[in-house]
């Protein structure tokens, strides 16, 4: 039976007509196919495809056994090369051998792609495309002048169900994969489930990604960029090996659409519906979200444009100073004089050990140290501003007060010398030298027009570096100055007035040997 036209004007149509008369696809002066039983797809937004039944195809075909694509309206695709005088046409013609329902009157038939059947002539006339209207109507116009007021990507994947429910379609679960940009987080998966409307999120791992759960997945068909799957669950059961069709099975699941939401750079993210409806989705049910999946996705964008920019600042620049950046502290000369102690901190004997380990291990050593020394910072609610080759430079402004300060950067040097001790082996002794200072610093963009760099001016950064590099001479693993020692009530190897590199006076210091 061939497909009847939609009658409503605005639905995403497929329509498929036999062609009276006989149809012959050529490649220049080549024939491919001539057939008298012929017949064409109109499909929204496409020209006009003309299907052929094999046994009228004369073109030499070879099948590509490893190749398929999946249309959510008409099912899976097998894809033949195609040879024309010696010139071979790789995945030149395809077929669905399992039709979906919207694609049945072809099933078995097999159509040319343009570049291969490059005129076709039908002697019952030219074959005129079918005229597609506008999708609109409430959906879009929620699109257009609501759905931007949500507020988290959580509230517009809500927001997005319920207006799908209301359009009448049978759509009981959503979910959503943005993928990130951060050195731990994979990307975020929303879900949302029509009962209750309950959204939840999940941030995987790029350990995840390696799992065989994910790699068997449409997540990860999608986002390879092989196209959209289409499964009703109650059709072909045996067309995908995707574990997760038995689950939603269950769940009384009876299709599943899996589609591309494609962000302006390129990136692939992943849109999943799934209906419980005894006949599952309807074309003009999928036609409508296809059609608006790109504006869907740019909502999406925006969402994760923002996560992605408090993610890079964050991991680059630390939370703080991400911060300020993110909130306009953008321009070359934008910061503040700030009170605070600077903790500098150097890893010692880095060249020997880079010389023994090699560059690879030494590279995994030296990423430990960085580990080590920045959970122990931000435990101490400091926050690490730069690495500088080997060393690291924090900051612990004095928000609650000069010895407050002062002492979340002694225990945090204490604790980083301690934690390194115990981790060294036999084969990997780690160690470092850390110098503490205390005083007004300038926090903020100092550099060229074009390239900035968010730091710390002043003379404490310097005289901590220098109190570090004394350490290493001394046998200390710390060493502060004599007003940050004077707020501590701790044990303090007094080491005079010490003349350090570019300091202008003498700085009173003070060591710890803690290991």
């Amino acid at each position: 039976m061939i497909t009847p036209a939609q009658t409503t004007a605005n639905d995403y149509q497929i329509v498929v007509e036999p062609l009276t008369g006989e149809v012959a696809a050529w490649h220049g002066d080549v024939l491919l196919a001539r057939s008298e039983r012929a017949r064409v797809m109109h499909e929204t937004r496409l020209p006009p495809t003309v299907y052929f039944p094999k046994e009228d195809v004369v073109a030499e075909l070879d099948t590509e056994p490893d190749f398929k694509t999946f249309c959510p309206f008409k099912g899976t695709a097998s894809y033949k090369h195609v040879s024309i005088g010696g010139e071979i046409y790789n995945r030149g013609a395809w077929s669905y051998p399992y039709a979906l329902p919207e694609g049945k009157d072809v099933e078995g038939y097999l159509a040319f792609r343009q570049d291969v059947a490059t005129r076709v002539e039908h002697n019952g006339g030219p074959i005129e495309p079918v005229v597609s209207g506008n999708i609109s109507g409430p959906m879009v116009d929620w699109l257009l002048r609501e759905a931007w007021l949500a507020k988290t990507p959580e509230a517009l994947i809500a927001a997005l169900g319920q207006k799908l429910v209301e359009e009448g379609i049978a759509v009981s679960r959503i979910s959503i994969l943005i993928w990130s940009l951060h050195p731990m987080i994979a990307g975020r998966l929303f879900v949302w489930k029509r009962d209750g409307n309950e959204v939840k999120s999940h941030a995987p791992s790029y350990d995840n990604l390696e799992s065989p759960q994910f790699k068997n997945s449409p997540f990860q068909h999608v986002a390879d960029g092989l196209g959209g799957i289409r499964q009703k669950l109650d059709t072909n059961p045996d067309e995908f090996n995707f574990p997760i069709m038995e689950d939603l099975k269950e769940e009384g699941v009876t299709d599943y659409v899996a589609m591309p939401l494609p962000f302006s750079d390129g990136r692939i993210n992943v849109l999943t519906l799934a209906s419980d409806h005894p006949n599952g989705f309807t074309t003009a049910n999928l036609g409508l979200v296809f059609e608006c999946s790109a504006l869907i996705s740019r909502l999406f964008e925006v969402f994760a444009l923002t996560s992605n920019a408090t993610s890079l600042l964050e991991t680059y620049l630390g939370k703080r100073t991400g911060a300020r950046v993110l909130g306009g502290k953008i321009r070359r000369g934008d910061g503040d004089v700030i009170d605070a102690a600077i903790l500098f901190c150097d890893l010692r004997h880095s060249t020997r050990l880079e010389t023994e380990l090699g560059r690879d291990v030494y590279l995994e050593e030296l990423n430990r140290f960085f580990e080590v020394t920045t959970d122990i910072i931000n435990d101490h609610d400091g926050e690490v501003l730069k690495f500088i080759g080997d060393a690291v430079l924090a900051i612990f402004p004095a928000n609650k007060g000069r010895q407050e300060a002062c002492r979340q950067a002694l225990e945090s040097a204490k604790v980083i010398s301690e934690e390194l001790a115990s981790r060294s082996t036999d084969q990997v002794a780690l160690a470092c030298a850390t110098g503490i200072a205390y005083g007004d610093v300038t926090y903020g963009n100092v550099g060229s027009r074009e390239r900035l760099d968010f730091t710390v001016i002043g003379s404490a950064a310097n005289i901590a570096a220098r109190l570090g590099d004394y350490g290493k001479k001394s046998g200390h693993s710390v060493v502060v100055a004599g007003d940050v020692a004077s707020e501590m009530n701790f044990r303090f190897d007094a080491l005079g007035a010490l003349e350090l590199h570019n300091v202008a006076e003498t700085v009173e210091a003070y060591g710890i040997a803690t290991s």
